[in-house]
């Protein structure tokens, strides 16, 4: 794990930017597929959250102009397709390719998105998908989606913190853990 503050800060600018869509029980159904690894679509999608935002944070200081609402709103519905790709059969044989317009279609079915938060879902497997992002927060989700994806296929834990963060943010806001509670037993919050 990174610096603990800079994990903090990064948890909490990814729920104030997402909460709707994190507290939604659409997206929570990510928790019930697996991605890459061990590594459940959620988590994965928070991973890329967290990477993209600090891909941003490098290019703003360079001057670039970043979207960050729709950067993470975009990187947490990139791959809200909501299905087991690793099953064996005919619709999810050729996943990397079509699984953009799946998890467009149904984000576009529950949510409200703008132009760019589009762009981010329908472009982050470019090259395999031929057109590339037309928006700097696509490339941006595009670089960080096949970091995560690598770290995630070889185990190799770079969000563990930041996801266990936004978990708790979840159950507080869902009232399933009392803030009281967590200040009598600190041992159980990081």
């Amino acid at each position: 794990m990174g610096d603990p503050i800079r994990e903090y800060r990064l948890a909490k600018e990814i729920f104030r930017h997402g909460r709707d869509l994190i507290l939604s029980d659409e997206a929570q159904k990510m928790k019930s597929f697996t991605q890459h690894g061990m590594t459940s679509v959620f988590e994965h999608t928070v991973s890329v959250a967290k990477y993209s935002l600090k891909m941003a944070n490098v290019l703003e200081k360079i001057g670039a102009k970043i979207d960050r609402r729709s950067l993470v709103r975009g990187a947490i519905l990139h791959d809200y397709f909501l299905y087991d790709w690793h099953e064996k059969n005919e619709f999810h044989r050729l996943h990397g390719f079509t699984h953009p317009k799946r998890a467009l279609n149904n984000a576009t079915r529950d949510f409200e998105l703008n132009e760019v938060e589009s762009d981010i879902i329908r472009k982050h497997m470019f090259p395999l998908t031929p057109v590339p992002p037309k928006h700097i927060e696509s490339s941006i989700v595009c670089i960080a989606d096949k970091w995560c994806a690598i770290c995630e296929t070889f185990k190799i834990d770079i969000s563990s913190y930041i996801i266990y963060r936004i978990n708790l943010h979840h159950d507080i806001a869902r009232g399933r853990v009392r803030l009281g509670h967590l200040h009598k037993h600190k041992e159980n919050v990081i």
